[in-house]
């Protein structure tokens, strides 16, 4: 992992893309953040601290490899160190693009020198993985309950040697909502036993509580919950000394007089020294559910997240502040997004739309040759626009102001007909920029674009179309942040070059929209539409991205 971190940094190093290449950078390097530390779409955040620094996850969804584990030593810079699950569960299920279900709201925690993370799956139940090393390999997912419905789990061990795990219920699949519940835990966590209670009813003013995180402190139980909904939401604290309750509850974090709408759903940390911290959310329409850092403060045994600014004994979010007190300064550390494809992996910002069908190989990178390669293999028939086509390569968008570059060689085998590779922006409005085989044989380079690609019967829009005559090209595409109807409008326009120097303006620039549950997508495709023996291929050479100045 640190020898491809070098790599990589080495790499941007000589083609000059400076010291914030790899997009947004939230420590400010003069002992302070500022918010959000990570403009990355990693919904519904858990964090823990363990035994070398501080680990969190996040929602997946449909994406594979699921449930991202990423590390830190100071709670402000992070670093992607793998996933626990190197399929979805149940895989047979997720080979199908699944947009919007699949992994929800992990919560990850340490106990008793093991790493846990349990999930709601809103169609299967509750999952558990666990390992002792969460940079390596994770065991095989557990069902620790079979159910429809039940999402947002998070255990709990008590000092008797019990075990709790807390939950919500998903109203389109359980019909209701709202309610927070608890159910006792066997101890090794493998399942639940007794009978399940609710513990909390938002129904009086606190609408689609979830999220619920579980703790214990200065002898309360306290259950952390977001409530709201996800844009305009706000957090809730609730304290009993009886696990069961009754719990008493107080909203410790909302937007205020600031400009951060929806503080909410995330987990709360404490340093050595006792601070705490609360890691959460803030959802930025196609960007997605970016990652926020809040001071936490007690007060008559109450928490204040961030800053308590019209003394109401609520926390308002703040945009920037002094770094955690961990004993020691670290380095900042943007996450990494550009790949060079020199490894024989992938880079792990990368994942893919669905499990992978082993009758199938979509791409691999190549250590010795210095080429990722992408196959055109012909998808589905039934499979008309890109929304449900599993072997697309993405990443999470890198940044509020970015470009993304990636150098290719497109061969194409004359008997495959219709094939295509290219850059794609993905959402449930998605364009993209390829280079073509038409079914004439000859090559085109075409921007095309999808509106309502969840919902709606059409195809795309070939939006510009021109012949080319070599193989080897450059895409480019440049994101930018714009005030326009909503706060955090986006928009992109897309490049081509011949000869990796000029580049040219190609098609029409387009409004970034959001997936299902998730922010806009970046990445690479490769697709055909006729099965032969010997598919089209294309060897992207790298990919680089480098933040807007």
């Amino acid at each position: 992992m640190k020898l491809k971190q070098l790599v990589l940094s080495i790499g941007l190093t000589v083609y000059g893309l400076g010291a914030n290449a790899q997009g947004w950078n939230g420590d400010l390097g003069n002992g302070k953040y500022k918010n959000p530390i990570l403009h990355v779409d990693y919904s519904d955040p858990d964090v823990c601290a363990g035994k070398d620094g501080y680990y969190m996850t996040a929602s997946s969804f449909n994406s594979s490899p699921g449930l991202p584990i990423l590390h830190s030593n100071d709670l402000v810079n992070w670093e992607l160190i793998g996933y626990a699950l190197q399929n979805q569960f149940p895989v047979e299920h997720y080979r199908t693009v699944r947009h919007g279900d699949g992994v929800w709201a992990p919560s990850i925690r340490y106990h008793n020198g093991e790493y846990y993370i349990y999930w709601g799956d809103p169609d299967f139940g509750i999952y558990m993985v666990k390992t002792k090393d969460p940079a390596g390999t994770w065991d095989e997912p557990i069902l620790v309950k079979e159910a429809k419905g039940i999402i947002d789990t998070c255990p709990f061990w008590d000092e008797d040697g019990k075990a709790y795990l807390s939950y919500a219920f998903a109203g389109s699949r359980a019909a209701v909502k709202t309610v927070l519940m608890l159910s006792e835990l066997a101890p090794d966590g493998a399942k639940l036993i007794g009978n399940p209670a609710m513990v909390f009813d938002g129904h009086n003013g606190h609408t689609t509580v979830e999220g619920s995180k579980m703790y214990k402190r200065d002898g309360y139980y306290w259950v952390m919950a977001p409530a709201g909904g996800v844009k305009p939401g706000w957090q809730l604290a609730m304290r009993s000394k009886n696990v069961w309750g009754p719990y008493e509850s107080k909203i410790v974090l909302h937007q205020g007089d600031t400009k951060m709408n929806g503080p909410h759903q995330g987990g709360y940390v404490e340093t050595p020294n006792g601070d705490g911290w609360f890691i959460h959310f803030q959802d930025r329409w196609a960007y997605g559910r970016v990652v926020n850092l809040q001071p936490v403060t007690w007060k008559d045994g109450w928490p204040i997240m961030g800053k308590d600014s019209n003394n109401d004994g609520i926390g308002e979010p703040v945009m920037e502040y002094t770094k955690p007190n961990v004993g020691k300064n670290f380095p900042a550390t943007p996450l990494v997004s550009s790949d060079e494809f020199n490894g024989h992996q992938l880079g792990l910002q990368w994942q893919w739309q669905a499990n992978q069908n082993p009758g199938q190989q979509w791409g691999w990178s190549s250590a010795n040759l210095g080429f990722m390669r992408l196959n055109c293999i012909p998808r589905d028939e039934t499979i008309k626009t890109m929304w449900m086509m599993p072997n697309q390569l993405l990443q999470k968008l890198p940044g509020a102001n970015f470009t993304a570059t990636s150098k290719l060689t497109f061969e194409n085998n004359p008997d495959a007909k219709q094939c295509s590779t290219g850059l794609i922006l993905f959402g449930e409005d998605y364009a993209y920029i390829a280079i073509e085989q038409d079914v004439e044989g000859k090559l085109k380079l075409v921007q095309r674009l999808m509106n309502d690609a969840r919902t709606s019967k059409n195809t795309e829009t070939e939006v510009a179309s021109i012949p080319i005559d070599q193989k080897t090209i450059y895409f480019r595409t440049k994101v930018e942040m714009v005030q326009n109807k909503e706060p955090f409008d986006s928009k992109a326009a897309f490049y081509y070059s011949t000869d990796g120097k000029t580049f040219k303006a190609f098609g029409k620039p387009f409004k970034l929209v959001a997936g299902r549950w998730v922010g806009a997508k970046i990445g690479l495709f490769a697709t055909g539409t006729k099965l032969i023996s010997d598919s089209s291929y294309a060897d992207y050479d790298w990919f680089r991205v480098e933040e807007n100045k």
